[in-house]
């Protein structure tokens, strides 16, 4: 057994390797081909490169595909670009967009990881005859054994808790874990960079992508307004109690638990609590409206050894993060007629439909990942839930 758990010699085992052009991904393709195995670096380019050449902070773009190429000669290893543009267009921005427009606060990465890095890569890597998959993520993977499945894998969070990927590969199939690999989940991310500087490779000191790479600076609504001018229609801004404040220019501009400039000013704060899409209002309140501690989820992907069903009935005990900047914290799958739910036990503020809900094994870098889901809708405070359903029953103002 090799050292990513294929019974092959290292020297007998295919690898492909997703190289962003940063410096996570480089040193992957460096470690393994250190250990001797045959690997293949393989580029996507997702979008207009020609607009992000010179863009810090993005990938598979322009300058990162050309980054990716260097390392590769350097590494003295083959490697391809595949040209993704449509399909990432097709199943990563335009759903992003119409989530986005929606009042949902979707997740690219998410989806981009579902269809074109572990679905679509995936597929061509069989097809080039590779035995795995790997990626720079950093999370762990290693043997679950199942009766049938002798090969399956489990999903664990890093010894790196501050670069902790999890939160955005709970949609990862079992089928795609079984075939993935992830080197760097047993490194701090000063230790990679430490590789890279001693296997002389030009991204060593690169900087780390920080803003969705289709999304410069974070500016969604900019994005949006370009490519789908009509989506940022006008509409009012109206109080859980039903007056109306004032009036927006589309609620692509708003997040919910935003409570700076909401462009109103009456004395009191106030927080975005909901975007109705349907009416274009955004609803705002006090902070205690956007208490939550139930939240239902749609499209769930259960990675434990119980189906999913069968676990909510009884009542699953586990650990929720409903944000990947924080900590796993105690909660408990349960269902009923109305669908699969997490009640959380510590309350979270401003949850948004759109959003993943991971479920954990535990709060420690140790903890298995269970899967999740995205969140449908969330149920805060009786006063506060039944303020908004009077208020959704009610026509927007003409």
């Amino acid at each position: 057994m090799n050292t990513l758990d294929i019974d092959k010699r290292p020297e007998d085992t295919r690898v492909v390797v997703a190289m962003s052009g940063g410096v996570d991904s480089s040193v992957v393709a460096g470690i393994l081909n250190r250990e001797g195995y045959d690997v293949l670096g393989i580029t996507l380019q997702l979008y207009d490169h020609g607009a992000a050449v010179h863009r810090a902070g993005s990938c598979c773009a322009g300058q990162d595909i050309d980054d990716a190429r260097r390392v590769c000669e350097t590494l003295g290893i083959p490697h391809y670009v595949l040209d993704y543009e449509k399909r990432f267009r097709d199943t990563v921005i335009n759903p992003f967009m119409e989530s986005y427009v929606a009042g949902e606060t979707p997740i690219p990465c998410v989806s981009c990881n579902q269809t074109v890095k572990f679905a679509d890569l995936l597929a061509t890597a069989r097809e080039l005859g590779a035995d795995a998959l790997a990626t720079g993520h950093y999370i762990r993977s290693r043997a679950n054994p199942a009766p049938g499945n002798p090969q399956r894998r489990a999903l664990f969070r890093p010894i790196d808790s501050e670069r902790d990927q999890s939160y955005f590969l709970f949609a990862t199939t079992q089928e795609q874990i079984d075939y993935l690999r992830f080197p760097l989940g047993g490194l701090s991310k000063a230790e990679t960079r430490a590789l890279a500087e001693d296997m002389g490779l030009v991204v060593a000191k690169k900087a780390d992508s920080q803003d969705i790479c289709f999304v410069p600076q974070g500016k969604y609504a900019d994005v949006i307004a370009k490519l789908k001018p009509n989506a940022a229609l006008a509409g009012d801004i109206v109080h859980l109690d039903g007056r109306v404040l004032g009036n927006h220019e589309g609620i692509v501009h708003y997040t919910i638990g935003q409570r700076r400039g909401i462009g109103i000013a009456t004395g009191e704060p106030l927080y975005v609590v909901y975007l109705d899409a349907r009416s274009r209002r955004v609803i705002v309140g006090p902070k205690e409206a956007l208490e939550t501690h139930r939240v239902y989820l749609r499209d769930i992907n259960w990675l434990g050894d119980a189906p999913v069903e069968v676990s909510a009935a009884q009542g699953f005990a586990c650990f929720a993060k409903v944000r990947s900047t924080r900590p796993p914290a105690p909660a408990t799958l349960r269902s009923d007629e109305s669908g699969i739910y997490v009640d959380l036990e510590i309350g979270e503020a401003g949850i948004a439909p759109g959003q993943a809900c991971v479920l954990y094994s535990a709060p420690g870098a140790d903890a298995r990942v269970f899967g999740g889901g995205f969140i449908e809708r969330s149920q805060r405070a009786p006063e506060a839930e039944a303020s908004l359903k009077a208020l959704l029953s009610q026509p927007a103002a003409a």
